[in-house]
């Protein structure tokens, strides 16, 4: 099938089987174009939770699809292409978590959303990487038990002065990024700011003009870049995706990538074949016990009602 067949081919499927499509905003652009909602994580969960669809297509990785499950246990959960397993969740174990918490008995847990339905479940509050600083200054009377992000968690600990233990995992994209990365893209790109996600290391993210998760980013760019002169733009210091969405969305302005090797492998498993397969099929359903589901359930909600 092309690919105008084969989209509305997904569209028939969709409605069929009263589906919403959701595709994470470093998914291709082709499969972005194929999705009810986009955009970061829990969002697209809690947006697909509110729907009266009885089946969601996940197109991120593994602990995004968990999530919604988590969210939505009444609704069936796919994810298109099954071998999309985000590393930095998978650095993260129960088992783990639960001998800190042990050597650790007066420790709040607070568990960045990038992590699997079982340590969602030993933890006390979840985070984002747009709230994790508000989260952990709730905090920050106790000692505080941070996992898997050591980068997002020490962007915390610097910003909030906490008491952190924090679990050694990270996002290999973002951890990639260096200083190197950024001379070469403020000499390639004068005049432009630069704008990084927290994932990064400390030592990129002192050179940042803002610091932000992908939504703030974006949210950042689309209110300032027609406020911007012709000399002026932007770098983005997070997956390469959201470089191109805005450039699409902008394509007069200056917006650029901080590096092309900024790329999620996992992220871009997903294909609009898989989103069709996923739809026929209904195979590579995501489940999560009702036991870890209520837990995870429990610090989601914490972190729901300390946002407001």
């Amino acid at each position: 099938m092309d690919k105008q067949e084969l989209a509305e081919k997904i569209l028939e499927l969709k409605k069929k089987k009263n589906a919403v499509i959701l595709a994470h905003s470093y998914q291709d652009i082709e499969v972005q174009a194929l999705a009810d909602f986009t955009g970061d994580s829990l969002e697209l969960s809690r947006k697909a939770a509110g729907t009266d669809a009885d089946m969601i297509v996940f197109c991120g990785v593994d602990f995004m699809a968990e999530s919604a499950k988590i969210l939505s246990p009444d609704k069936k959960v796919l994810l298109p292409a099954s071998e999309a397993k985000c590393p930095m969740a998978r650095m993260a174990d129960a088992e783990g978590l639960r001998e800190l918490k042990k050597e650790n008995p007066d420790a709040v847990v607070i568990t960045y959303i990038n992590s699997p339905a079982e340590v969602k479940a030993e933890s006390d509050c979840i985070c984002t990487s747009s709230n994790a600083v508000r989260i952990v200054e709730h905090y920050k009377d106790r000692k505080i038990i941070f996992a898997p992000d050591r980068n997002l968690g020490n962007y915390c600990k610097i910003m909030t002065g906490a008491d952190m233990i924090i679990w050694d995992g990270y996002c290999y994209v973002h951890d990639e990024f260096s200083i190197g990365d950024i001379y070469i893209a403020k000499h390639e790109h004068p005049g432009c700011i630069l704008l990084v996600h927290p994932e990064a290391p400390a030592d990129v993210l002192e050179q940042a003009d803002f610091i932000g998760s992908t939504s703030q980013i974006t949210k950042f760019v689309e209110d300032n870049i027609a406020d911007m002169d012709e000399n002026a733009g932007v770098i983005i210091g997070t997956e390469v995706e959201i470089a191109r969405i805005l450039q699409l969305k902008f394509p007069n302005k200056r917006i650029y990538p901080l590096a092309d090797h900024a790329v999620c492998l996992q992220m871009k498993k997903t294909s609009p074949d898989d989103v069709y397969n996923s739809l026929l099929n209904e195979k590579e359903e995501i489940f999560v016990s009702e036991e870890v589901r209520k837990k995870a359930l429990k610090a989601l909600n914490k972190m729901l009602e300390l946002s407001k």
